[in-house]
């Protein structure tokens, strides 16, 4: 007998999309920007116009391109910002006017600043926020409450730069800070690179596919050359060399040689400048108490002391360190930089120091110098400029400019008031109504991450 077999149909069943509502939903949103697509290069030969124009050139004269107005030609910014009478306390929290000025971070930037240990690392550390974000918003023109900032590479220790909503690093805009002993310094390059707006105020478009060859990078340093208490407690146990040669694994063998027994000049008690001709082989010597005696190419002769050599020799030490320190934080590296003791500089002149500030002088500029020479690997680094000058008596500040440096020149400082050149912009730009988050939002955004723990003892000059 025929067995019959009934096959019965079950529900079809329904699976799930691979891709979440959510990822959906950020895909729909990607795909609705308005992306400028590059544009192509005119063939050689030929011109925007007609269709005629489209022909190979026969020997008529084509109208050359319209150049680009003066005022669209990229730009470097040098900021810088004394925080040594701001926000007067022992305490940022408590400090008068701090307050206000915190209102204008991020909260991760917030954790950062107020548990530092020192008040006075606090204070700079809150300069270095306030005015990488009034860069920023003045560079890009958008409002103060709708900047990010995120690290370039590694997230820790990448170098800092702006971002757009989505955390794409935005092309046409770099820059960099330094601060020490109370002073902030910031450099910064504006590309003039025209983005792409939405209504709202938003940028759209912003492909991050890395350095071009218009591009440029800055970097900036800051020194003050008696800022280690230790330095001098080592030289006086293990000579000026020892003390130099703490640090072989950052300077060359040629670097070092020269810290030790080169000397620019040296400033007599009396205001007497001894050139380096005059000091003769006094130059060899390396430890500090000494008596010291030369005679001139003009027949006088001084007796001085050893220790004005030791500090005219430290000098030139932190001349040649924040030339390194500046070049190397052109991407970010800093220190970690595998090749830093292949990065050389020559014909190093440490600048002449300015004056302390007196009544109401708010400091003085030294000396500027700009013509020293950069090797990396033995070769000669064409594509940087470099420039250091004194601040005061102490301060130095080195600025490096790479890339496409031809008819670009670091300009002067500026010295910005807190209250007039960052605080008025900020609240002049918070109170704009096309912006695309609101205050409260704009403090939860991704932000810089600091490292949990220093990699070196100079890594905080980076915020």
């Amino acid at each position: 007998m025929a067995t019959m077999v009934q096959t019965q149909l079950l529900p079809a069943i329904t699976r799930p999309s691979p891709i979440s509502p959510l990822v959906m939903k950020m895909k729909e949103k990607f795909l609705s920007l308005e992306i400028p697509l590059p544009t192509m290069p005119l063939l050689s030969g030929h011109t925007l116009g007609s269709l005629d124009s489209l022909k190979p050139d026969t020997g008529r004269v084509v109208p050359e391109p319209y150049p680009t107005p003066p005022e669209d030609q990229p730009e470097v910014t040098t900021w810088f910002l004394d925080t040594r009478t701001l926000w007067k306390g022992d305490n940022i929290l408590t400090a008068e006017g701090a307050a206000e000025a915190l209102s204008l971070v991020s909260k991760p930037e917030q954790n950062i600043i107020t548990t530092k240990m020192f008040v006075a690392d606090a204070k700079m550390s809150l300069g270095s926020a306030l005015l990488k974000r009034a860069f920023i918003s003045k560079t890009l023109g958008i409002p103060w409450k709708d900047v990010r900032i995120a690290r370039k590479g590694n997230e820790k220790h990448g170098k800092p730069c702006a971002v757009d909503e989505y955390g794409r690093p935005i092309e046409g805009i770099d820059f960099n800070v330094s601060h020490q002993n109370g002073l902030v310094a910031l450099i910064g390059w504006d590309g003039r690179r025209r983005q792409l707006y939405a209504p709202n105020g938003q940028i759209q478009g912003v492909f991050s596919p890395g350095p071009t060859e218009e591009d440029v990078m800055v970097g900036v340093d800051i020194v003050c050359v008696n800022e280690r208490e230790g330095a001098q407690t080592t030289i006086d146990m293990e000579g000026f060399d020892g003390w130099v040669d703490i640090y072989d694994a950052v300077f060359s063998d040629e670097e070092r040689w020269s810290m030790k027994y080169d000397v620019d000049r040296v400033t007599l008690l009396d205001g007497t400048v001894l050139p380096a001709k005059d000091i003769g082989r006094n130059d060899r010597c390396l430890q500090r108490n000494q008596s010291l005696t030369c005679v001139t190419q003009a027949g006088n002769e001084h007796t001085f002391s050893s220790e004005l050599l030791i500090d005219a020799k430290l000098r030139r030490f932190y001349t040649y360190f924040c030339y390194k320190e500046a070049y190397i934080k052109l991407a970010g590296e800093a220190l970690l930089a595998p090749w830093l003791k292949n990065l050389e500089f020559f014909g190093v002149r440490s600048p002449r120091p300015g004056t302390i500030a007196r009544c109401s002088t708010h400091g003085q500029w030294g000396e500027e110098v700009d013509d020293v020479e950069v090797k990396l690997h033995g070769r000669t680094v064409d594509d940087v400029k470099m420039k250091i000058q004194s601040f005061e008596e102490d301060f130095m500040i080195s600025c490096a400019i790479q890339g496409a440096v031809h008819g670009l020149s670091v300009p002067a400082f500026q010295k910005l008031h807190l209250e007039k050149d960052v605080l008025v912009h900020s609240k002049d730009t918070i109170d704009r109504k096309d912006s695309f988050m609101d205050m409260a939002e704009s403090m939860k955004a991704a932000e810089v991450q600091c490292p949990d723990h220093l990699m070196s003892p100079w890594e905080s000059r980076y915020w």
